[in-house]
């Protein structure tokens, strides 16, 4: 395959063009460079390429000085741990990945891995790197014969079971190149490692999908799968390294591109730590034995620009063992301020024949250019800390660190810790009281401390979804498809095309009435007139999370002003009591705590139903669910079976916000996508779990995305069978991180109100069949208006509702029976109490003594 066409070779460079000074002015200037002005600079050699390379080095000096430490250049001092050498992918520059005949087993043993990692430690390494090819198991019977008589499902459980020993028996801090990892995997990973990386190499689909080029036939190397991978891991909180391949074949287009790619999700999720900028090296026995290296010069221009585009906070590196060593000197000048990691122990299996420089001869060199070099850890520094750095490694991190530069200790070698869940279970963590986080307005007295850490870029955000608002428009309707879709709507309702759906969600004025009368009559069809609801008592056991839904103004860091956590008395305790005053349910959600011990879950069902064993407990949405089986270690369908086998009843179908992703990761940073929400919701159905199912919206959304909402649900129905009801929920926004940005819009409308609970009876009928509306967030005249079209229930008494509350919602944070019954009578209909799965209730309010307002 000939080397890109647009090396500047050998040949004198030509005069300067004028797009060329224009770029450089710009770039100089500090203004913000546009892909075609980074594709002009990628081209800078001679006169130029030096004005390049030296903004390129005042950028970095800048970031350096913004982050306290001026003239410092890092590197880790590493070990390389080859995991395995197979791989289902046939990248044609690779000689990395081999065949089964040519290794002596297809994975390293754990003692291998072990040696490996205890010379390291011995000659002062902390970080091991564990770099292997791509789902080997999937291509390699081999390699899947091993897995499973070692007792792994996966090469990823191997390298999680790996990344434990090493810290617990050498001390040892992991950095994980797997490869392509799904969120779930993610999620699975952070715990057993400070870092992991993944380098995306390049986005040009052409080298991806034409025969003959270096990517085709390696499923891995997708672009828009790498790049999936690279946005899960910041929505996560995962400190990811990446980086591009320079001269593989791509052209300057799509290497400006692939610059700007990392730009983008580094600016909007803040988990990309640094990013490499290698240059392509010839290797023997390869498809691409025939091309040339990169020459010096491209690769410099590129990593100047890299650094000019990404700007002064990112961290960029290029490898020293891929330049002789005097030539380091030059990755200095274009603006390098990462060495990477090198060994004084193994090779650089990636480049073998590429040997690292000594480390004090790498330190004269940079010396010698101006900067002191300095040992870092796995991670940054600003990543050694939560919500980054998982609590289970901060002892393993603290051992090594220095903690006034957070750099590494240089004279600290490591030594194998406990790597362990929290001891104590749930009560260990600490708790405050409730009430006292609250003000007397019901809102938040502070945002959380780590508002920008915790939520990423704001003003990314902002120019996102102001882009797609403007790509976005109202249906045009003429008044014969109104009538065309409202007599469909009443002639088969379930079967309203997309077109219909969306025409019928977006109405107003006497096609909202008639919309409503529809569904109304689907209602009484159904349900009949009765308007249902539950005694229950919602326990918010704590309010720390580290998610970073944009939306929630609950959210907490475990060290904030606001942050509490009950203890498993009190949330028994609290069940007791709503029991005696008449509940049949108690609603336990919490956010995600960094230090809750996956088996907290289960615990904290026992503490209910040992305290009142006839409590119908529904409890953890499938955010936490997830959470839940990654700190057990179980599969999700494990844990569920567990935490039934604790007493769980129902779950939750909450965390669905909007099932698109889309839109989802504007409104979350860290939520489960919509494929995990699924997979757990029909999980809990599989193993006799009902749940109920929920949308929120008027937020980042539009009428399309409820539509295919309701097309979800009503597939995962048909499925499962598994919902016992929809629950509509508006966007409250007054406190809300995500409208204080000014990102989202204020909520839906009073008749968008209407016309999606409307549409909710009428798309899931035959479904669904109740269809509840949230008081807590409507209140009581929104209640009786949706009462009137298509609504059957009014949800609970609540007791305690915390998360609304918090969020600024106005209507209160309980009712009483009575107030529940006006509320339907000011619909004309009677109320009914039920159970939570909408069945007759066998202890109603008469038979017991007690009043809501007992309740503290």
């Amino acid at each position: 395959m000939p080397h890109n066409d647009t090396s500047p070779g050998t040949a004198q460079p030509a005069p300067m063009s004028t797009a060329m000074r224009r770029a450089l002015k710009r770039a100089d200037d500090g203004k913000t460079l546009d892909p075609t002005e980074a594709e002009i600079l990628l081209t800078a050699s001679g006169e130029a390429l030096v004005a390049l390379m030296a903004t390129a080095a005042r950028v970095r000096d800048q970031g350096l000085a913004d982050a306290g430490r001026s003239g410092v250049v890092t590197y880790s001092k590493k070990v390389f741990i080859p995991l395995t050498r197979l791989c289902r992918d046939r990248c044609h520059y690779c000689t990395f990945a081999t065949t089964p005949g040519r290794v002596h087993s297809p994975y390293l043993s754990p003692d291998e891995v072990l040696e490996i990692a205890r010379q390291g430690a011995a000659l002062g390494c902390k970080e091991a790197l564990f770099t292997l090819g791509d789902a080997p198991e999937d291509r390699w019977d081999a390699a899947a014969q091993w897995l499973e008589e070692a007792g792994y499902d996966s090469t990823l459980d191997y390298v999680r079971a790996m990344a434990i020993r090493v810290l617990e028996e050498t001390g040892l801090l992991p950095h994980l190149n797997p490869g392509v990892m799904s969120w779930q995997d993610l999620q699975r990973l952070k715990p057993v490692a400070p870092s992991m990386g993944m380098m995306l190499e390049t986005t040009s689909r052409r080298l991806f999908e034409e025969k003959g080029q270096p990517h085709f036939g390696s499923p891995d190397k997708d672009p828009a799968i790498r790049l999936r991978v690279l946005e899960d891991a910041g929505r996560s909180n995962v400190p990811f390294t990446s980086g591009l391949l320079i001269g593989i074949g791509e052209n300057l287009e799509e290497r400006a591109d692939s610059i700007f790619a990392l730009r983008r999700i580094a600016r909007q999720y803040s988990g990309i730590q640094e990013v490499i900028i290698q240059g392509f090296r010839v290797k023997p026995d390869t498809a691409m034995r025939n091309d040339a290296d990169v020459p010096l010069d491209e690769w410099l221009a590129a990593i100047a620009v890299a650094r000019i585009v990404l700007g002064p906070r990112m961290r960029v590196q290029a490898p020293p063992n891929l330049v002789d060593l005097n030539e380091c000197r030059r990755l200095l000048d274009a603006g390098v301020d990462d060495f990477g990691g090198v060994s004084p122990l193994t090779p650089d299996h990636v480049n073998p024949e590429r040997p690292w420089p000594q480390i004090d001869d790498l330190a004269k060199v940079t010396a010698e250019a101006g900067f002191a070099l300095r040992e870092r850890l796995t991670a940054h520094p600003e990543y050694l800390r939560e919500p980054w750095l998982d609590p289970r490694l901060i002892s393993h991190v603290e051992a090594l660190v220095d903690p006034e530069t957070g750099l590494a200790n240089e004279d600290a070698y490591p030594k194998g810790l406990p790597w362990q869940e929290p001891d104590g279970g749930w009560d260990s963590v600490g708790r405050t009281d409730l009430h006292t986080a609250i003000d007397t307005e019901g809102r938040r007295t502070e945002t959380r401390s780590d508002f920008d850490a915790a939520y990423g870029d704001w003003d990314v955000l902002r120019e996102d979804v102001a882009a797609r608002r403007a790509g976005e428009s109202q249906p045009e309707r003429i008044e014969a498809e109104v009538k065309a879709a409202l007599a469909a709507a009443e002639r088969d309702p379930a079967g309203l095309s997309d077109a219909q759906a969306l025409t019928l969600m977006t109405v107003t004025g006497p096609a909202l009435d008639a919309l409503a009368g529809i569904a109304d009559e689907l209602r009484k069809a159904t349900v009949g007139d009765d308007v249902t609801y539950v005694v229950n008592r919602n326990i918010n056991f704590t309010n720390v999370c580290y998610t970073g839904c944009r939306f929630c103004a609950f959210a907490q860091r475990r060290t904030d002003a606001d942050a509490y956590s009950l203890s498993m008395d009190e949330v028994a305790q609290r069940a007791e009591e709503a029991w005696v005053i008449g509940a049949t349910e108690v609603c336990m959600q919490g956010g995600i705590h960094p230090d809750l011990p996956g088996t907290a879950y289960a615990d904290l069902v026992r503490a209910v139903k040992d305290r009142v064993p006839e409590m119908h407990v529904h409890a953890y949405s499938p955010m936490e669910i997830v959470n839940g089986s990654v700190r057990t270690g179980l599969s999700i369908e494990e844990f569920l079976i567990s935490v039934k086998e604790a007493g769980l009843d129902s779950i939750p179908g909450t965390a669905a916000e909007i099932l698109d992703d889309d839109v989802r990761w504007i409104l979350t940073k860290g939520k489960l996508p919509t494929a995990s929400w699924i997979e757990v919701i029909s999980t809990a159905h599989k193993v006799g779990l009902p749940s109920s199912s929920t949308m929120m919206y008027g937020h980042v959304d539009s009428p399309h995305h409820w539509v295919q909402h309701l097309r979800t649900i009503a597939a995962v129905q048909d499925q499962t069978g598994g919902f016992t009801e929809f629950v509509l929920l508006p966007f409250i926004h007054q406190n809300s991180p995500i409208y204080l940005a000014g990102v989202a819009r204020p909520g839906p409308t009073y008749d968008e109100n209407r016309a999606v609970h409307a549409m909710s009876r009428i798309m899931l009928h035959g479904r669904i069949d109740n269809i509840q509306c949230s008081w807590v967030k409507l209140g009581v005249d929104g209640c009786v208006a949706v009462l009137n079209g298509g609504v059957n229930d009014i949800g609970g008494t609540l007791m305690e509702e915390t998360l609304s509350r918090m969020a600024g919602s106005k209507h209160g944070s309980r009712k009483s029976i009575e107030e529940l019954t006006q509320m339907a009578t000011a619909a004309g209909r009677p109320a009914r109490q039920r159970t939570t799965t909408y069945g007759e209730v066998h202890r109603p309010l008469s038979n017991v003594g007690g009043s809501l307002d007992l309740l503290p």
